[in-house]
């Protein structure tokens, strides 16, 4: 019987070849999409599991809260003494590892010379906590000693080619070798963390800027990434629960450096396989994912697979009528309608499973694109697990079974004597729920393209949005301390060519997280009043406003003229607010205390966009560095924008002038700003994507569905035509009632859209508001989609001959 149900599906198929394509069409496309989702989804849930301990490896984090209360910083690192007095208080843990980066660090092996960004120092538990395999050296030593580093294989093929690295010396920052010890294969790369370059820990003992002291007393310096290993099944709150009355035990109540004087501080576990999806501070190793975005494209997934089986549903109840007299043969024969309901049952799922091939296909093929947008290393390898061959085994009966259940009932339901006479008509409910199948397929396309154009509106609101700095033509690059002493001979000899117009010097640029911050105060009398409010800082020279032309309120610029600037400060405008000022100039001339730095506020220039536009413009103080302190980390240059070439030239002349030893690599700071948003641009691509697919689906449903109406209705329109009415009568008479379904579909979309893109534009603290012409211009576009599938259907019944549809009669 099984046998003669799929011959008859088979031959169906061939039969009917356009009705079949398009049903084969839409699930497939629907399936596609579905098993790319699966595909980034299960990339996303899989990240750190890699571990075998990953159930037991936690992360210790701060967070430090202002006296009301306010949260301020959240970081997912420490300051270094945490992690030995942790060791030490709780004898349960049992490993703890320490990871410290560097930044950009330049690398350099006999004439070899580069860059590298992920460089850490470790400790030498990393591999007792983290599973990663070690190629050559031992694990458990080669970490050890000051002065040695591990490399990842592509560093070392980078560095070394065929030769074997170990025992070779390296040199790092043109001032320190260190000798290989180890090789290690690279991170997986659903991993939070990627080092490439494991410098030892101990190394850090013997430095002029931590030491041995440092290490153990600097409660200041929030830059060490700290993680715990645990017990099998140990209870993490218990350790947490302790970390209040360990605070009291071991940190001054007043350091000297800011830690309880703005506020209080507060320690937290977080669970490793967490990091990447539910954490984000405002310190991470690298961009995190997110668990909303998880939820977004399941919801997406779903939504898609739900148009293909209404789709589905709509064309097979509209190809029924072409099928009623076999329906009708079967049940005079003796077939029960159980057996007509298990027969089309029978042939969904065989439809759906070669679909599903198709799309095992199609999605294999669309990988490098999905891969290009996501960023990531995806393949369909990540749904080779049994789980997931079990699920999509099931899919073909989960998803035939229910794109397949409504026609296989209604087709069943058909009556042999008036299937056979020619009588057969649809009952009005049959038409009313295929109506809500159509409606429910338009509402969530509507809601579709109402999403990418708010998405798409806030992105090229913040590409245009003023920044309050003008950010074209500038070419950053690490600044090399090496540069201190030469540092004005350098600038002179850039600002030689005509085609540099400006350089300067700070410890962080724009599009970077405004991190470091020190106590303020105002002197009152003899006294001084601490500030209640977190003001950042970012240490600049005499020539950061002007190269990035950053407009003064009031005051003026720090200047080379005045000895007395290198303890003065600039403020930006939403500094007056905490001072408890209102007006820009009662603020020039104030007495300020910053950093235990004791002078005056010279200058305010106008509030810009240091970070991206999900956060606000906070309080901000600029000021001069003491030089020799070593707090500049970026070099920033401005270029004539009519001789970029000739600029990128002086400028990498200039640098090998002064650096030979340093290697010269820049970047444009226009290319920081599109790694500031990328995980928006990518939402936005995606969402246009798949909007485009949805509506592609959806049409083919409505096909089906005007492909269904207009076969009832054939004499009708037979009649109508005879009895004189025009084609155009009869296409706006056919067009209307479905165009009705669209309208209430649009009805149906609007506060769903409104609601999802007033949650998701809440991440920005800049952002657009949602205008009213975006869901007028979402519902004309799915009525003139709606429109233009149905015309095709409504114009070829209206040409159609009235005698052949008559001549029964």
């Amino acid at each position: 019987m099984i046998k003669n149900y799929l011959k008859i599906a088979f031959r169906n198929l061939s039969r009917y070849k356009f009705n079949s394509f398009i049903n084969l069409f839409g699930l497939t496309i629907g399936f596609t999409c579905c098993l790319l989702i699966l595909v980034f989804i299960t990339n996303e849930l899989s990240f750190d599991k890699y571990n075998r301990n990953a159930d037991r490896i936690y992360r210790v984090t701060r967070k430090f809260t202002s006296p009301e209360g306010k949260q301020w910083l959240n970081l997912g690192t420490v300051a270094p003494p945490f992690g030995p007095l942790l060791q030490n208080d709780f004898p349960d843990i049992e490993k703890i590892t320490r990871l410290l980066p560097i930044g950009t660090t330049p690398l350099r092996y006999e004439e070899k010379i580069f860059n590298e960004e992920k460089a850490f120092y470790a400790d030498e538990n990393l591999f007792s906590v983290f599973n990663v395999s070690v190629i050559k050296g031992d694990p458990r030593r080669a970490l050890n000693d000051p002065f040695c580093v591990m490399l990842s294989e592509g560093i070392a093929k980078k560095y070394f080619g065929n030769e074997d690295p170990v025992n070779k010396v390296i040199r790092q920052n043109n001032t320190t070798n260190y000798k290989v010890t180890g090789i290690y294969k690279a991170f997986p790369s659903n991993s939070h963390i990627h080092p490439e370059i494991l410098f030892s820990f101990n190394t850090l003992r013997d430095s002029t800027v931590y030491g041995e002291n440092n290490l153990k007393t600097n409660w200041g310096n929030n830059s060490f990434f700290t993680y715990l290993l645990l017990p099998a099944n140990y209870p993490a709150d218990k350790i947490a629960a302790e970390f209040p009355s360990f605070i009291d035990k071991h940190m001054p109540v007043e350091s000297g450096q800011g830690i309880k004087a703005s506020g209080t501080t507060s320690l937290s576990l977080q669970k490793l396989t967490d990091i990447h999806l539910r954490s984000h501070m405002d310190y991470e190793a690298e961009e995190n994912g997110d668990i909303n975005r998880v939820y977004i494209f399941s919801a997406i997934a779903l939504f898609i697979l739900l148009i293909a089986c209404i789709n589905y549903m709509n064309l097979s109840t509209a190809r029924s009528v072409l099928r009623a007299k076999e329906i009708g043969i079967r049940k005079v024969v003796g077939a029960e309608r159980k057996e007509i309901i298990f027969q089309f049952l029978s042939e969904s799922i065989m439809v759906t499973s070669i679909a599903l091939l198709f799309s095992l296909v199609f999605a294999w093929l669309a990988i490098p694109w999905l891969n290009d947008i996501s960023g990531q290393q995806l393949s369909l390898a990540l749904i080779s697990n049994w789980k997931m061959i079990l699920l999509l085994v099931a899919i073909p009966f989960i998803v035939g079974i229910i794109s397949g259940l409504y026609p296989a009932f209604f087709m069943s339901s058909f009556q042999p004597v008036k299937v056979l006479k020619g009588l057969m008509r649809v009952q009005a409910g049959n038409i009313s729920f295929r109506q809500v199948l159509v409606v429910t397929q338009f509402s969530i396309s509507i809601i579709l393209i109402i999403a990418t154009a708010v998405v798409f509106q806030q992105l090229n609101y913040m590409q245009r949005k003023s920044l309050g700095f003008d950010r074209e033509h500038i070419v950053t690059l690490p600044y090399d301390g090496a540069l201190t002493p030469q540092y004005e001979a350098f600038r002179n000899e850039l600002l030689g060519n005509p085609a540099i117009k400006d350089a300067a010097r700070s410890s962080r640029i724009p599009t970077g997280r405004l991190l470091d911050a020190q106590g303020a105060a105002i002197p009152v009398g003899d006294t001084v009043a601490p500030i209640k409010a977190d003001i950042k800082m970012v240490a600049t020279d005499y020539d950061f406003i002007p190269t990035y032309g950053i407009k003064m309120a009031a005051g003026r610029n720090f200047s080379r003229e005045y000895k007395a600037d290198t303890t003065s400060f600039i403020i930006n405008e939403a500094t007056l607010s905490v001072l408890g000022i209102k007006t820009v100039s009662d603020v020039v001339g104030k007495p300020f205390v910053y950093a235990g730095i004791k002078g005056r506020i010279i200058g305010v220039v106008q509030d810009f966009h240091f970070e991206s536009m999900h956060e606000h413009i906070i309080p901000l103080v600029l000021l001069l560095p003491p030089p020799t302190q070593g707090f500049y980390n970026r070099l920033s240059v401005k270029i004539a924008g009519k001789d970029i070439p000739g600029g990128l030239t002086q400028l990498e002349k200039t640098w090998k002038h002064f650096l030979p030893e340093a290697p010269f690599a820049y970047t444009f700071l226009d290319e920081y700003f599109d790694i500031l948003y990328q995980a928006e641009n990518r939402q936005g691509t995606l969402f246009t994507t798949f909007s485009c697919l949805a509506i592609l689906i959806a049409c083919l449903g409505l096909f089906g569905l005007s492909a269904f109406t207009i076969t009832q209705r054939v004499k009708e329109i037979g009649i109508r035509k005879v009895l004189g009415a025009s084609i155009g009568n009869i296409v706006r008479m056919i067009s209307k009632d479905f165009l009705k379904l669209v309208l209430v579909a649009a009805v149906i979309a609007f506060p769903v859209a409104w609601y999802a893109m007033h949650k998701w534009l809440e991440d920005f603290a800049y952002r657009v508001g949602i205008s009213w012409w975006i869901f007028g211009a979402a519902a004309i576009i799915a009525f003139l989609i709606a429109l233009l599938t149905i015309s095709f259907q409504a114009i070829k019944a209206a040409i159609a001959n009235p005698v052949k549809s008559l001549r029964t009669e």
